[in-house]
């Protein structure tokens, strides 16, 4: 294994357990000694080959959390892009559904949950996000059919990545310096076009994108994007593009379409129109967008959906309301 001991300090400093680090460099270890018995490297691997090897895991059971988590988080330390991107893709949606599920349970009860996913069957972790788009049309037709669409939006539009809002917490300090809401917004829109060069400049993959001039200047153009405009007491937020190059190039309005969507629980029925997907489902995505706001103001923060791509929009696009506390306060 390469750089173990750098591989080691780098998971240490991403604040990982002992545990966790040792799962993910068995995990590397078992990686690199399946490669070599097939003549490979895994440092020289495609996106193909762990793809096998994955799949491999799953036949065997041995698709943890923490063995698909260490070697993703090795191939990120690799600067293995693609490689990545795939990983990335495998493993952003596997906390969605539980955590729905522990959210339905506060909010309208264990019946109305046990009813719900009684009818919800997940794929195995490391599956494609293809396996999933019948799990997220079963759970919004379960949804639909028990609750009303006030409660499920509100289940829905939940923290359901379990971000950890600490992340968040530099906003509300923000928020306090500048006295204003606008200065906070506008602020926080350069903090990200500052990101985002950065990144660029490092030539390093930004979450699960690859950064060009392109990309930045389409931030640069809109405050909405990373951040947010506000009208009134609503904050609207334009979501950025999950592959923001290809989003930027592509004229075909069906790719298009699919080169925003996020959702790894939905993104794959964009292409093929099945399983058809509600719009509504994208109250999970606005609780994602919304934590921000959340943790800035203090409060639960009420989201609306606007556009979307299962609307038929190549644009994911929300509005948040701004607290009254915080109108009165920062308005």
């Amino acid at each position: 294994m390469q750089k173990e001991k750098e591989f080691t300090e780098y998971l240490v400093e991403r604040g990982s357990s002992p545990e966790q680090v040792k799962a993910a460099v068995n995990a590397v270890k078992d990686a690199v000694e399946h490669f070599e018995a097939e003549e490979k490297k895994l440092e020289k691997a495609s996106v193909e080959d762990f793809k096998g090897y994955v799949q491999k895991l799953m036949d065997e059971g041995k698709n943890t959390e923490d063995t698909l988590l260490g070697l993703g988080r090795y191939v990120y330390f690799l600067d293995m892009k693609e490689v990545w991107i795939y990983f990335a893709a495998i493993l952003g949606g596997r906390n969605i559904l539980p955590s729905i599920s522990e959210r339905l349970e506060e909010i309208a009860g264990k019946d109305a949950r046990e009813k719900v996913f009684s009818e919800v069957r997940a794929p195995p972790l490391g599956s494609m996000p293809t396996a999933y788009c019948d799990t997220t049309k079963s759970l919004m037709d379960a949804l639909e059919k028990e609750l009303s669409p006030e409660v499920y939006f509100r289940v829905l539009a939940g923290n359901h990545h379990r971000v950890n809002p600490k992340n968040f917490e530099k906003h509300r300090k923000w928020l306090e310096e500048l006295g204003s809401v606008d200065a906070w917004l506008k602020k926080m829109h350069d903090e990200a076009v500052a990101e985002l060069e950065h990144f660029l400049r490092k030539d390093k993959v930004w979450y699960e994108q690859v950064i060009t001039p392109e990309i930045v200047e389409h931030v640069k153009g809109n405050q909405e994007v990373l951040s947010g405009r506000r009208e009134g007491e609503w904050i609207y937020n334009t979501k950025f593009p999950y592959s923001p190059k290809e989003y930027l190039e592509e004229k075909d309005p069906l790719l298009k379409r699919y080169y925003m969507c996020h959702c790894p629980l939905a993104r794959e029925a964009v292409l093929t129109g099945e399983p058809e997907i509600p719009v509504e489902w994208c109250y999970c995505s606005a609780g994602y967008g919304k934590l921000r706001y959340d943790v800035a103001f203090g409060v639960e923060t009420e989201a609306e959906v606007l556009q979307s791509v299962f609307d038929g929009s190549d644009t994911c696009r929300f509005r948040i309301r701004i607290p009254e506390h915080i109108m009165e306060k920062y308005v």
